[in-house]
């Protein structure tokens, strides 16, 4: 049994406030799958956008070692007519975009990625963010001791 794949862009929740979730295949290489296998990409700068009537991720590193080559490539994503036609209607919204949130493995070990549509988050909102965050940890501190 292979271990389960799960990677996670950590900024994608800091940066946007994330709307609703859509998971799709990938059209991968075998070098590529190698890679994800390996746990050896960073999906935080990717994004998601329309070609045609295709949904491709581009910007996703692959190999983040600094000896190995690095790559980064446009991935078609695998997703019905009726999904992508939704997702096109959310984007048109102004300020949506669409950003992959996470790239795992189900069952039977076939990689999907999740992708959110999502809203940008202004400075004021990020900073409400860091202080819930540090609410919620001295809150634990004082329960703890």
């Amino acid at each position: 049994m292979q271990e389960k794949i799960n990677i996670v862009n950590k900024k994608a929740k800091f940066k946007y406030f994330l709307k609703k979730k859509y998971v799709a295949g990938l059209v991968l290489t075998g070098l590529q799958i190698k890679t994800i296998r390996a746990k050896k990409i960073i999906i935080e700068n990717s994004y998601c956008n329309f070609i045609d009537d295709e949904l491709f991720v581009f910007n996703i590193i692959f190999g983040n070692a600094p000896s190995e080559k690095k790559s980064s490539s446009k991935i078609k994503l695998l997703l019905n007519k009726i999904e992508l036609k939704k997702i096109r209607s959310e984007i048109n919204e102004s300020g949506s975009t669409l950003i992959p949130s996470k790239i795992f493995s189900n069952d039977k070990g076939i990689a999907k990625i999740e992708v959110s549509v999502a809203k940008g988050k202004k400075l004021h909102d990020k900073r409400n963010t860091i202080k819930d965050r540090e609410s919620k940890i001295n809150l634990k501190r004082k329960f703890k001791s």
